[in-house]
């Protein structure tokens, strides 16, 4: 058994949710026109880090309501426009949540994916986690 892995796994955007697939279709197929190509599966990634101090889940998703400690959120971006940011429904966090887990994880495609079993780079990723450049996403 592993003292510490990082696992990665391939979500299929909006997967558990019918907002962010048809937002996110909708965009897709928009880009793809103006590029003249054919629209694209999208997807977004989350980690398992499990380290001997815990296990946690780093992943960017949409704001829920709640209290963003909880999920452990480390960070906001916003979605569209800086100029929206003010919504929730315009912004996104970026988590790294202690006894998390990734709710559509039975959705992931080809996953989870070993990326390391070093307890150092494990540690190291969790620690950079605060530090992810928060651009204006489907800007």
């Amino acid at each position: 058994m592993a003292v510490a892995y990082v696992d990665l796994y391939w979500l299929p955007l909006g997967a558990g949710g019918h907002s962010v697939r048809l937002n996110g279709l909708v965009y897709e197929w928009i880009v793809a026109r103006v590029a003249g190509r054919a629209p694209l599966d999208l997807y977004h990634a989350g980690l398992e880090v499990d380290v001997p101090e815990g296990r946690y889940v780093v992943e960017m998703t949409p704001i829920p309501a709640g209290d963003a400690a909880l999920r452990g959120v480390v960070a906001e971006g916003a979605v569209g426009s800086r100029l929206l940011r003010s919504f929730r429904i315009f912004r996104y966090e970026v988590r790294r949540w202690r006894g998390g887990r990734i709710p559509d994880a039975a959705e992931a495609v080809d996953s989870p994916r070993r990326l390391t079993e070093d307890v150092r780079t494990a540690r190291h990723l969790l620690e950079l986690v605060p530090s992810v450049p928060t651009h204006v996403w489907g800007a």
